[in-house]
């Protein structure tokens, strides 16, 4: 099995750093994982669109956040590779992991804006928490990225 999938590809996508007026970032627990483990809004990008339209139609299907601005585009890409046991499940199979690009964006709007009961759920519960806390209740093979994803952040916040 795992001969076979190190040769998948790597799935394009996006993920979303939200601020609110504080700086604080939206992350949101996994309706697919029961732990306690927290992620930024991400996913794939459909052929043909482009990143950023990917980013704010994702960002909408999964939390119905609309009130953003662009801050940054995050140089380059980050990479991650699923772990062996998710291998051939998730993404039906056809990818080894992501390479993402990453946007970070200013939320103007409410916290009534944000309604996690979507046409198709991916998330269970909402909060903002300190760019600090990013690391600590990420799923492991997505610690990296995350780490890249806080330093970055911090760059902006500071200025």
């Amino acid at each position: 099995m795992i001969e076979k999938t190190k040769n998948l590809p790597l799935r394009d996508g996006v993920g979303i750093v939200v601020l609110n007026e504080k700086n604080k970032i939206f992350v949101a627990k996994r309706i697919d994982n029961p732990k306690n483990f927290w992620q930024m809004p991400q996913g794939g990008v459909d052929k043909g669109e482009n990143y950023l339209s990917a980013a704010l139609r994702e960002l909408k299907e999964e939390t119905s956040i609309k009130s953003v601005s662009l801050i940054k585009e995050i140089d380059g890409y980050t990479t991650y590779d699923l772990p062996g046991h998710l291998l051939g499940i998730i993404w039906k199979g056809r990818f080894k992991g992501q390479k993402q690009k990453w946007f970070v964006m200013k939320f103007h709007g409410n916290n009534s804006e944000i309604n996690l009961k979507t046409k198709k759920p991916e998330f269970l519960d909402w909060k903002w928490t300190d760019l600090e806390n990013i690391t600590d209740t990420v799923v492991d093979f997505k610690l990296d990225v995350y780490k890249k994803l806080k330093e970055e952040v911090k760059k902006i916040i500071s200025n």
